[in-house]
């Protein structure tokens, strides 16, 4: 969206701003929440504020319905941001579910890193889950777009990458190709150094992906989305994963020296004692370094939200601080293990440390009397300690 303001200025406080535009979420009922709270308090400042995004669907109407906001669009709208905002009355364009980008992002303004956005849209039905419904089925993005994105940043010193989505390891499923395909057409592209995945689905790893899992361009971590380690929780949330599977899938990656993160939800409908106790008990089992943990919340809209048998929020927040912290200390294990260099595009310089995140996407802070912002460095020692690893250069 900055990107398409062509006849504005971007402010970087809502007290000098005119308009405020909204790229809100609605993944749970609290994110919609949140998102109405943002715009009564920012509308109270006499704004004019913009609905976008996610929330545009399941919340848009309504608030312009009650004239909280001047404006609400969809993302298929989101390319059109700079004629939607000189609008003098009121509008709601909330677009289709089918429409694809084809704009190209060439500058991530503060950011080290470049985030590529691939596919959007979902084909799964998990049982928790409003994404589907505001975002549409699964679409891949124009690979030579993708491509010749990747080549402008690399010549304004972008070198590391992040494929981003809502379910990138469905990317190509639609237009013949595959992710496998497309990372290693990247990886052939001068000044690419570092090419990271977002989440990916156990189901998703292929043959061909198994094809470069040793490149050294590809990071030493991925993030593969199993939500529950207990089999009839997997039913109930209508997953496509089974734990058996995935036992034998995070094994193999560990092997070859992979980090490896999960999304993991508790107090899920249904998680009783029992189910908990046994997902926990397999958790740790899994050669696992990194983790998302979520306490269910309901939305508004899925099939979760009519399920009976719920569990206390009490509960879950335990459930959740002991997932959390056996993680924790599964990460602080494997980083006391690493005996291989550490590669790092060192990010920035805070409170005395430079820091920047490895080849296994964890933190380490560096004491250096050189300036080394931004640079890429080599780490031969370093010493781990349970918040992140340390070293000087």
């Amino acid at each position: 969206m900055m990107e398409h303001l062509k006849d504005f200025d971007i402010v970087k406080d809502e007290e000098s701003a005119d308009i405020i535009v909204v790229n809100s979420c609605t993944v749970t009922n609290s994110a919609d929440n949140r998102a109405k709270s943002y715009v009564n308090r920012v509308s109270n400042l006499g704004k004019r504020v913009i609905f976008a995004g996610c929330g545009a669907i399941s919340k848009g109407e309504k608030l312009f319905s009650e004239g909280k906001v001047f404006g609400v669009f969809g993302h298929s709208q989101k390319e059109e941001i700079n004629s939607l905002l000189k609008k003098e009355e009121k509008f709601v364009k909330i677009g289709d579910l089918k429409s694809i980008e084809k704009s190209i992002v060439y500058d991530f303004e503060g950011k080290n890193r470049a985030f590529i956005k691939i596919q959007e849209g979902c084909d799964f039905k998990c049982s928790y889950c409003i994404i589907p419904s505001v975002r549409g089925k699964a679409r891949s993005l124009d690979e030579e777009k993708i491509l010749e994105q990747i080549r402008v940043l690399t010549l304004r010193d972008y070198s590391e990458f992040i494929l981003t989505g809502t379910n990138i390891g469905s990317y190509g499923k639609d237009t013949g190709t595959s992710l496998g395909q497309l990372l290693k057409r990247i990886s052939l592209i001068r000044g690419v150094k570092r090419v990271r995945l977002g989440s990916i689905e156990p189901s998703q790893i292929d043959e061909e992906f198994w094809e470069i899992v040793d490149e050294s361009w590809l990071e030493k971590h991925l993030h593969i989305a199993l939500q529950h380690t207990n089999e009839e929780m997997l039913k109930i949330m209508h997953r496509r994963n089974s734990f058996k599977s995935d036992e034998i899938l995070f094994d193999k990656l560990s092997s070859k020296g992979f980090a490896i993160g999960t999304d993991f939800i508790v107090g899920h409908p249904g998680e009783t004692k029992e189910r908990f106790e046994d997902g926990y008990a397999k958790l740790k089992e899994l050669p696992l370094t990194h983790i998302h943990c979520f306490t269910y919340s309901k939305r508004d809209g899925t099939a979760s939200a009519f399920m009976s048998d719920t569990v206390s929020k009490e509960i879950a927040k335990k459930r959740h601080k002991m997932v959390t912290e056996l993680i924790e200390e599964k990460n602080y294990n494997f980083r006391k293990r690493v005996n291989a260099p550490l590669f790092i595009l060192v990010e920035e310089s805070k409170e005395g440390y430079y820091t920047g995140l490895d080849q296994f996407y964890n933190r380490i802070k560096i004491k250096s009397d050189k300036d080394i912002e931004k640079e890429w460095i080599v780490i031969d020692q370093f010493e781990a300690k349970k918040d992140a690893n340390y070293a000087n250069y």
